[in-house]
C-alpha cells in the first residue's frame, strides 16, 4: 500500500520516539507519479508528478529554512542493491532540522499545509525516516 502522508498515529509515535532538542534528519524516498493525481476541483493545471513535486518544494524549502533547517543531500536514486525486488525509488532527499519541534512547526504551519496538496498528488509512494546524525 503506498505511503504519502503520515497518519496522526505516525506523527504521535514520531513525536514520542524522537529526542527533543537535538538535530534530527529526515530520510525522504520519493516515487513520483508519471502524471499528477490533483482532484477533480483543484484547479491546479495538469503536470507531471516531478512538476508538482516542484511546485510542493516551493513552499517547502522557504518553510524548511524558515525553522532553521537545510537540505543536506538531493539525488536521483539509481540502483536498488538491498531491497526487494519490485522497490524502486526516484529520488532520496534528506533534511536537516535543529530539533524536533522544528520539524513539526514546519508541519503545522497553513502554508506548508496549504502545499502538501501537490505533494500529495506527485507522489506514488514515498518513506520518511526520522533520524538522528552523528554529530
Amino acid at each position: 500500500m503506498p505511503s504519502i502522508n503520515p497518519s496522526r498515529e505516525q506523527l504521535a509515535r514520531f513525536a514520542q520516539q524522537m529526542p527533543d532538542e537535538t538535530p534530527i534528519l529526515m530520510l525522504n524516498l520519493l516515487r513520483y507519479r508519471d502524471a499528477a493525481a490533483y482532484p477533480d476541483d483543484s484547479g491546479h493545471s495538469p503536470c507531471s508528478g516531478r512538476e508538482a513535486y516542484r511546485r510542493y518544494s516551493h513552499t517547502a524549502l522557504n518553510k524548511v529554512q524558515g525553522v532553521g533547517g537545510r537540505v543536506e543531500v538531493m539525488a536521483p536514486a539509481q540502483a536498488m542493491l538491498i531491497a526487494p525486488q519490485d522497490e524502486q525509488w526516484d529520488e532520496l532527499l534528506l533534511v536537516r532540522y535543529p530539533s524536533k519541534s522544528a520539524f513539526l512547526s514546519m508541519l503545522a504551519d497553513p502554508e506548508y499545509q496549504a502545499a502538501t496538496v501537490h505533494r500529495t498528488a506527485a507522489l506514488a509512494d514515498s518513506r520518511l525516516v526520522g533520524c538522528l546524525p552523528n554529530n
